[in-house]
C-alpha cells in the first residue's frame, strides 16, 4: 500500500499522522509506538503474513515490517522542517539497534537503503508545479495541483488573476512586463507550465526558463503556435536540444478547449514524468 521508508509519527498521548496500510494496520502500530516510546527502545515488529498477530491479517496476503524508534531529540523535526522548505533533499539515518536518530546530509541515494547495523531513508523535495500565463487554465491548474498535494508558484500579466489566486492563498506575482524573468523560481523537482493565450509573452520568460533546471517544461496551444514558438526561440538563441524537451501540446490529451480538462490533462502528463524521471 505503501513504498518502503514510508513514515507515521505518533507521539505520546496517542495522536499520530501519516499511514502505512489502507487503515488495517494503524491502531495496532500506534499501540507498538506507545510502547516502545515507554520502553524507550527501537524494536521491529511484522504485520500480516508471520506476524505474532493473528487477528491482523492484510488483505493483499503479504506482510508488513515496521520499525519503531523513540526520538527525543526535538532538533530533528525542526531540521527537517527547515531542509523541506528550503527544498533540499535529505537523509534520515534510523540505526536499528541505538537510540539516536539523525540527518545524514543530502540525500544521495533515492529511496530506501538498509544496512546491516542502520536504515537510510531519503526525502525530496515535493514536486512543485510553476504556473506562468493567463486565463482560466491557470486557475484550475493552482487548484487541481493543490489537491495533488505539490507546491504551486504563478506568475501571471493578468492583475485580476493574481488577486483571485492570492485570495485563495496561492503563490502569485505579477508580471508587468514581458521580459520580467527574476521572478522564475525553478529546481529539479518543479514542472514549469507555460498557459498564455497571447504567445507574445512567451520569448523572453520562456527562454530564461528553459534555462533553469525542471523535470517537465509545457507550453500551451497547438501545433501553428508551437512552429512560431520554436522559430522565436531560435532567434533568441535558446539551444535546440532545451526547444525540443518543450512539451507542447500539452496533456495525456489533446484539444481540450476546457479548462478543467485541460489542468487533468496536464497534472496527469506532469505525474507521469515525475515517477518515470
Amino acid at each position: 500500500m505503501r513504498n518502503p521508508g514510508a513514515h507515521m509519527a505518533v507521539s505520546d498521548d496517542g495522536q499520530y499522522v501519516g499511514s502505512l496500510s489502507g487503515g488495517c494496520i494503524e491502531r495496532s502500530v500506534v499501540s507498538e509506538a506507545l510502547d516502545s516510546l515507554k520502553d524507550q527502545r527501537p524494536r521491529v515488529v511484522r504485520f500480516g503474513e508471520g506476524s505474532p498477530y493473528l487477528d491482523i491479517r492484510l488483505p493483499c496476503g503479504g506482510g508488513l515490517d515496521v520499525h519503531f524508534m523513540p526520538i527525543n531529540d526535538s532538533k530533528l523535526a525542526q531540521h527537517c522542517k527547515n531542509a523541506i522548505a528550503a527544498r533540499k533533499p535529505f537523509s534520515i539515518s534510523l540505526p536499528i539497534a541505538e537510540k539516536d536518530v539523525h540527518l545524514s546530509g543530502e540525500a544521495k541515494k533515492l529511496g530506501l537503503t538498509i544496512l546491516d547495523d542502520s536504515i537510510s531513508v531519503s526525502h525530496e523535495p515535493n514536486p512543485k508545479v510553476l504556473l506562468i500565463g493567463h486565463g482560466a487554465a491557470m486557475t484550475s491548474m493552482a487548484r487541481l495541483s493543490r489537491q495533488m498535494q505539490f507546491d504551486v508558484e504563478a506568475l501571471t500579466s493578468d492583475q485580476s488573476l493574481m488577486i483571485s489566486l492570492s485570495d485563495e492563498r496561492f503563490n502569485v506575482h505579477l508580471l508587468k512586463t514581458p521580459d520580467q524573468v527574476t521572478d522564475i523560481d525553478s529546481d529539479p523537482w518543479t514542472a514549469i507550465v507555460f498557459l498564455f493565450h497571447d504567445h507574445d509573452w512567451e520569448g523572453a520568460l520562456m527562454a530564461h526558463a528553459l534555462s533553469q533546471p525542471n523535470f517537465y517544461f509545457g507550453a500551451m496551444g497547438g501545433r501553428i503556435a508551437h512552429d512560431a514558438r520554436q522559430k522565436e526561440l531560435q532567434s533568441r538563441g535558446v539551444d535546440a536540444v532545451a526547444i525540443q524537451s518543450i512539451r507542447a501540446p500539452i496533456g495525456l490529451f489533446h484539444s481540450s478547449r476546457d479548462p478543467d480538462s485541460l489542468a487533468l490533462s496536464t497534472l496527469a502528463e506532469i505525474t507521469k514524468a515525475f515517477h518515470q524521471r
